[in-house]
């Protein structure tokens, strides 16, 4: 009997997992793993800052799936047959430990994501995979004769295997092949980005940030999106966990709106705005003939509560006992629900998340086949599933990855 051919295409970190589990669970197979680029798992080495957020700390799949914008429905049994706690265990056994962090990202002890690409390409090595870089795939086409695949590639060769992985991430050529082969795609939207704010004295305060922001998009009438978290202030709007987490929720939203919105502040999240009030009215009590601009009462960055004060048209001149109780109410209404007009988006380099992809309804998640074409299997970005920052994008591709390559070492 012939070994079993299996050709996964993509290079990154759903890529090479599903690659190494195939060849581990059935050894005599032919496993190979193309990547068009000449840097394999790229994306991997760039991630968390060069740190590479592993996973997050999170080991049940119940509660783990409420940081998934999309494919949370379709990712709670995967989870849990391999989560978190499997992923950290199957770094362990190549020799790779990972910490956990305040906000219980994972990441390797040596603070490098260059550990985690080496760990990955000796495991490829060691598992028998054949690793093919700069190998361009052009399409794919399905065998009659045997319900196999050609892989065509752009050197005009062409790989014959029994059954395919794709894993090509937010991969144009990845979506072709897909629709190609008769699946649909939802349309792929970016995810996991910041706001620009056109207000050039906002800009001023860049690196200013706050610990605790509560940030709502608003969205019409009978939609809103709320997020809190830390907040951060840069040269071309807002970023920070709040932002990303609430443009991960609103990916597409904000998409048909062409990235134009209004965003509400609460800078003091911790406080109802009665007692927000209360505050500001004591200060006026207590600092009557003080500055208002030196004496703010409450917990916020300096430069960040002089901004606030001066648009309520507070100067730096006026005292507590000046202002009218119009400007007080103003006052309170800025520091608990100032509006920002989002203007458009950046980009948030450390990672690159597409909220889109290959139908759920189209996959099955126990083996991460496709419900459509026997031995056809997808893992990764590449599936409409996406992730808050936060280690749980990674997750995902772990999980897949790992769940599609048992499936396809299968000899049923």
């Amino acid at each position: 009997m012939l070994p079993l051919r299996i050709v996964v295409i993509g290079g990154g970190a759903a890529g090479f997992f599903g690659a190494i589990a195939c060849a581990k669970a059935n050894p005599d197979a032919e496993v190979t793993l193309l990547e068009a680029s000449r840097q394999p798992l790229a994306k991997v080495l760039i991630s968390g800052g060069g740190r590479c957020n592993v996973t997050h700390a999170c080991f049940d799949a119940e509660e783990l799936v409420q940081n998934y914008p999309r494919g949370a429905k379709a990712l709670r049994g995967a989870l849990t047959r391999f989560g978190p706690q499997d992923t950290v265990a199957w770094f362990a056994a190549g020799g790779v430990y990972l910490k956990t962090e305040a906000d219980g990202r994972m990441f390797p002890v040596t603070n490098t994501s260059e550990t985690i690409v080496e760990c990955l390409i000796k495991a490829v090595a060691k598992s028998g995979v054949k690793l093919r870089i700069g190998t361009h795939v052009t399409s794919v086409k399905r065998t009659a004769a045997d319900g196999g695949f050609d892989v065509l590639l752009k050197s005009e060769e062409t790989i014959k295997c029994d059954r395919l992985l794709l894993a090509t991430g937010s991969s144009i050529v990845g979506y072709k092949i897909v629709r190609e082969l008769g699946h649909q795609i939802e349309p792929p939207v970016p995810s996991l980005f910041t706001f620009n704010i056109a207000d050039p004295q906002l800009r001023a305060l860049a690196g200013v940030s706050v610990n605790s922001a509560q940030l709502r998009l608003s969205l019409g009438p009978k939609s809103q999106l709320q997020q809190t978290g830390p907040l951060l202030i840069t040269h071309w709007g807002l970023s920070g966990p709040a932002v990303l987490k609430l443009s991960a929720w609103g990916a597409r939203v904000l998409h048909e709106s062409h990235y134009q919105a209004t965003l509400l502040i609460n800078w003091l999240p911790l406080m109802p705005q009665e007692q927000v009030r209360e505050k500001v009215l004591a200060v006026k009590d207590e600092w009557g003939k003080k500055a208002i601009a030196l004496h703010r009462g409450v917990d916020l960055p300096h430069r960040l509560w002089q901004y606030i004060i001066a648009r309520t048209g507070i100067t730096t001149d006026d005292r507590w006992a000046e202002i009218s109780s119009k400007t007080l109410n103003q006052l309170v209404q800025e520091l608990t629900q100032g509006q920002y007009l989002i203007n458009g988006k950046g980009a948030f380099k450390e990672e690159f998340v597409t909220c889109g992809g290959v139908n759920l309804k189209e996959v099955n998640f126990k083996t991460m086949e496709s419900r459509l074409i026997p031995g056809l299997y997808f893992a990764g970005e590449i599936l409409d599933i996406d992730g808050i920052t936060g280690g749980f994008n990674f997750q995902s591709a772990w999980t897949t990855g790992y769940l599609a390559g048992i499936a396809m070492a299968s000899s049923d």
